[in-house]
């Protein structure tokens, strides 16, 4: 994923997931389905993201589901947050995110730590 993100691939982006899957995101109103997933992703990735980073946090699974917890980071680190994505394995075998939702980080990276 961080490599097409990197090289703009929407479409590759776009094929991690399920073909039904579900993407909320503080970025963009939720995406349904795989097509609308790379057209949010084409926005997303235009003209490449060089510097974007994924990192899994936490990851666990049983059977054919799975969840992994992100953090991910771009543009120097002014665009930041974590993800949850939810897996599902396909009659294929292969691994796919079927909804996964985005948290940014901006009120950290904007504004400072908010005041008790």
């Amino acid at each position: 994923m961080t490599a097409s993100y990197r090289a703009g691939d929407a479409a590759a982006c776009a094929a991690m997931f399920t073909l039904d899957a579900q993407l909320y995101s503080p970025y963009a109103a939720p995406a349904f389905g795989r097509e609308a997933i790379e057209a949010l992703h084409k926005e997303w990735t235009h003209g490449g993201v060089p510097d974007k980073k994924l990192q899994v946090l936490q990851s666990e699974g049983s059977n054919d589901t799975a969840w992994t917890l992100n953090a991910y980071s771009e543009d120097g680190g002014k665009v930041r947050g974590n993800s949850l994505a939810v897996w599902q394995r396909g009659r294929d075998r292969v691994w796919r995110i079927r909804i996964c939702s985005l948290n940014d980080d901006q009120r950290e990276v904007n504004h400072g730590p908010t005041k008790s």
